[in-house]
């Protein structure tokens, strides 16, 4: 058996690469270009291409791999199969066949969210867990939910898909779902700045938010206002803080994680993110989910390829 293995994290600007030891070391990361043009026809020959290089540079043989991972941004059932991917251009892809027929290496894929997760879980906010809820906070709201140490896919690819539960019945502009009301729309950078908007047109309150324009009112302004005490921030914090605690608190009735962990660009917000979160989920958690904690993340950009590197080493034992 191999003491190697690749990680891969493709996104829809670059695809990130990781050469690991089977142990969990990172021994070697890079990126590539993700061509998207012409339906992506040209991406998994890329990924290919790139790791068959990587081999020849480090003189390893196939028989040194235990075999690629990867993490695909969109559904991917539980034999690696992506039914289409709206961010890559991509219709249905057999990554296992396509991937796995140039590189002569057995492939894994799940989703990125899902498979970030699980590196999280591995080396990263959730390590020595075998039981994990991952909330991305990006320009959306990713999810990842681990139990018993494997990915929740669910039967239709879409397990841990967090940010689209719904959230408010009376919401009505809609999510780019289609749904009204999702998580996303409030709990994500985009939608913090979407919050302070329509507290800014609501509201006569004095705020250093104010002297900005709306529409480049970002997640990092809302946070920064709150921690020096702006009122009309602390309430848009408090709104988001509500939305995400009190889903959380759901979430963990159905799965009863070990830890809950929060990453993606709103994660900077750091202690004070934690603070407001983990209020509202104690108000609203089951009483034997209540003292469950709530950390930041931990590997950052690295959480997919590290994920993906494990999805290869479980899927080879």
């Amino acid at each position: 058996m191999g003491n190697y293995c690749f990680g891969v994290d493709v996104g829809g600007t670059t695809v990130k690469c990781g050469l690991f030891r089977t142990d969990g070391t990172l021994l070697e990361k890079w990126e590539i270009p993700t061509r998207v043009e012409d339906e992506g026809k040209n991406i998994i020959g890329d990924i290919g291409a790139a790791l068959l290089e990587k081999m020849e540079e480090k003189q390893l043989n196939r028989e040194d791999l235990v075999g690629i991972g990867m993490g695909v941004p969109g559904p991917v059932d539980q034999n690696g199969v992506v039914p289409g991917a709206v961010n890559l251009h991509w219709g249905r892809k057999d990554l296992p066949a396509e991937l796995g027929g140039l590189t002569g290496l057995p492939v894994w894929a799940g989703n990125d969210a899902n498979v970030a997760a699980l590196g999280e879980m591995w080396k990263g906010g959730g390590a020595g867990t075998k039981n994990l809820i991952l909330a991305t906070l990006g320009t959306g709201v990713g999810g990842g939910i681990i139990v018993n140490g494997h990915i929740v896919t669910g039967s239709h690819g879409a397990g841990g898909e967090i940010g689209h539960c719904r959230v408010n019945r009376q919401e009505e502009e809609a999510c780019n779902c289609g749904n009204k009301g999702c998580l996303e729309q409030y709990a994500s950078a985009t939608g913090i700045a979407r919050l302070a908007r329509r507290n800014l047109e609501s509201s006569g309150d004095a705020s250093v938010l104010r002297d900005m324009d709306p529409e480049k009112i970002t997640a990092k302004d809302v946070f920064d206002a709150c921690k020096a005490g702006d009122s009309l921030a602390v309430q848009v914090i408090d709104q988001f803080a509500g939305y995400l605690g009190n889903a959380l608190a759901v979430f963990a009735t159905v799965v009863d994680p070990e830890v809950i962990v929060l990453g993606g660009g709103v994660s900077k917000a750091g202690d004070l993110l934690i603070e407001v979160v983990k209020k509202v989920f104690r108000e609203d958690a089951f009483y034997v989910s209540k003292e469950i904690p709530i950390v930041l993340a931990k590997l950052g950009n690295d959480a997919g390829i590290y994920g993906a590197a494990k999805l290869a080493i479980d899927g080879n034992s």
